[in-house]
């Protein structure tokens, strides 16, 4: 089974228990040519089906309280080594 096919069953199995409003074919087109991307008509089902379970999955995300979480360190320097080569 592909991501496609795997995201559609997902999609429909969220579907049955009604969580959540979808995303529809028709929105998918729309957010495709929005961005610049020619769709085919035969990938809007399947590229809503992924969209959806996307969205599902990472929505919890938002719900989460990181107002005291300190932000990651990043440096764009070079570490040094462990031992020299």
């Amino acid at each position: 089974m592909d991501l496609a096919e795997n995201a559609a069953a997902a999609a429909t199995a969220e579907a049955d228990r009604g969580d959540g409003p979808g995303f529809t074919a028709a929105e998918a087109a729309r957010a495709a040519l929005r961005a610049g991307v020619r769709l085919p008509t035969e990938r809007h089902a399947a590229v809503a089906a992924v969209a959806h379970h996307l969205h599902t999955v990472l929505g919890p995300l938002r719900e989460l309280d990181l107002g005291e979480t300190p932000p990651a360190d990043h440096t764009t320097e070079r570490e040094p080594a462990d031992a020299p080569r």
